[in-house]
């Protein structure tokens, strides 16, 4: 009996795909069907003939003589691609097709059929019919007394909008900065200056020995000799100041 859906596999099997890493590096035409018949494999139906005859240990050229649903090896482009049909089997001369799918670097897909590819297609079609009759339904214009007309200065009016916007950031990335940034900028660098002036270098003195070698001079520091008080004592005060006599 012909399964009309694989179980586990929602209605649209286009949308899977399916690859077991372990097996990718080492796929080649002797094992690719083993690596289809994994049981993680969506798309392969355990009740086919290709099952019995593993279970049984038989050769694949049985599934000639056998009838029902069954896998073979279609196509083979070593080392990326291998197809692989799934058909109905009536007779060892006759079979019909159910199924094709494509094995791509270790990834299996479903290929799609004639009317997925025609809707598809068509769908494609037609959203695009449609966008442009919506973008020509836009400039139609209705007057009681002309009548229908077409009006295309909004969208020329736009486009040069969007150009003169486009134009005018590039040259706002250009620029460094306005006229007036760059004074107020000025501005603040002189205040900033006048408040906090740089130190002052002071010249430091050079003096040459008779050799011509240069010397640093030698600074003199006074020693102020301490005041030494008995303990207890007060420490002196100045008197004050002898007043002078005032001359008339």
């Amino acid at each position: 009996m012909m399964p009309g859906r694989l179980q586990g596999v929602p209605e649209n099997p286009l949308t899977l795909s399916w690859h077991d890493s372990a097996w990718i590096p080492m796929l080649n035409p002797t094992n690719v069907m083993d690596y289809f018949s994994e049981k993680s494999n969506p798309f392969y139906d355990r009740t086919c003939n290709n099952e019995v005859v593993r279970m049984q240990r038989l050769g694949m050229d049985q599934l000639n003589s056998m009838t029902g649903l069954e896998y073979i090896l279609l196509h083979v482009q070593e080392p990326i691609l291998y197809v692989i049909r799934k058909q109905h089997r009536h007779s060892p001369s006759q079979a019909t097709p159910i199924a094709d799918y494509y094995i791509i670097a270790g990834i299996i897909y479903q290929a799609p059929d004639l009317n997925s590819v025609l809707n598809s297609r068509l769908l494609s079609t037609v959203h695009h019919l449609q966008s442009a009759f919506d973008e020509a339904s836009s400039f139609s214009r209705y007057h009681p007394s002309k009548g229908y007309s077409w009006d295309f200065k909004d969208r020329k009016s736009r486009e040069r909008e969007k150009q003169a916007a486009l134009s005018k950031k590039d040259t706002v990335k250009e620029q460094a900065g306005s006229q007036f940034q760059r004074h107020r900028v000025h501005m603040l660098l002189a205040e900033l200056s006048r408040k906090f002036p740089e130190p002052a270098l002071q010249p430091r003195a050079v003096t040459a020995s008779a050799d011509g070698v240069e010397s640093k001079p030698e600074i003199k520091t006074e020693i102020k000799p301490e005041v030494k008080t008995e303990p207890g004592a007060q420490p002196r005060m100045k008197p004050p100041p002898e007043k002078k006599p005032r001359l008339n």
